[in-house]
């Protein structure tokens, strides 16, 4: 997980085999793994790869594409097939040429694509950035959940907190090509190490050691935050509806903070925020 350009799809084509690493050494299974380099087809057979730009052929049909790999000789080949198409909800499109297709239906058949062989590694580069809202969290359950069922590891390059807060078990944290965290999911949410790390998941707001009877700085987010009966006065400056509830900024003593409310809260009232 990181902002644009931090380098996390450089990393997955080094772990892949698609770039040549300049120093280090990547292992599998105490193995060294040989770049770009040394490979007249780069890959390594253990991985699927889903790269941004999908690797599809845009004159076949999507049953064609995600049976690609599977020998024609296979017994339960068209079966295995549909299943892939039915996770990600492309069944319907099976004779349909690629190219008709649009980039977030593309991307749901490149994913069934790498599935189709099982991989003991499936590497992910924004696997649902082309795809509608609307079906984004279903696909995320279905994927994720046959992933957990045939054991296949995962990883995924992301910059959406909705991919990485319900689904992965330990997330990385890059910044300008270098990993400055890695943890169990939670404990890089609850306990984040830096501004920048934090920020990646929501709103932050950086608590001055005192400033609340906090005996160290804090960053909290939204949530961690409350309007209360007691507390320190502060100016509303804006509010925003967010549908479940509203985020609403003001201003503490010369400090902005953002705060979960679940009502509407107008422009200039004064109220009284703590950290919950």
């Amino acid at each position: 997980m990181g902002e644009s350009g931090c380098g996390k799809s450089t990393l997955l084509n080094m772990i892949y085999g698609l770039l040549q690493s300049q120093s280090g050494k990547i292992l599998w299974n105490d193995k060294e793994l040989l770049g770009a380099d040394h490979h007249l087809v780069p890959g390594h057979t253990m991985m699927k790869y889903v790269p941004q730009e999908f690797d599809l052929m845009p004159y076949t049909t999507v049953f064609e594409n995600v049976g690609e790999y599977l020998s024609i000789q296979l017994e339960n080949r068209e079966s295995r097939i549909a299943e892939l198409l039915q996770i990600v909800e492309m069944e319907t499109y099976s004779s349909r040429k690629v190219k008709t297709l649009s980039g977030g239906q593309k991307q749901r058949v490149a994913i069934a694509k790498a599935l189709a062989q099982e991989p003991q590694l499936l590497l992910l580069d924004e696997p649902f950035s082309h795809v509608d809202n609307f079906r984004k969290n279903k696909l995320r359950r279905a994927l994720f959940q046959y992933l957990k069922e045939k054991n296949i590891s995962a990883l995924m390059a992301t910059h959406d907190r909705e991919d990485v807060l319900s689904f992965t078990d330990k997330t990385i944290v890059m910044r300008d090509g270098t990993i400055v965290d890695h943890r169990k999911t939670d404990e890089v949410y609850t306990a984040p190490i830096n501004h920048y790390s934090a920020s990646l998941f929501d709103d932050v707001n950086s608590i001055p050691a005192g400033f609340f009877g906090n005996e160290k700085p804090l960053l909290l987010h939204p949530h961690q935050m409350k309007v209360t009966s007691s507390g320190k006065s502060a100016i509303v400056l804006s509010s925003y509806f967010k549908g479940e509830h509203y985020l609403i900024h003001c201003q503490c003593d010369d400090q902005n903070f953002w705060i979960k409310s679940n009502s509407h809260i107008a422009v200039s009232t004064s109220i009284l925020i703590d950290i919950t």
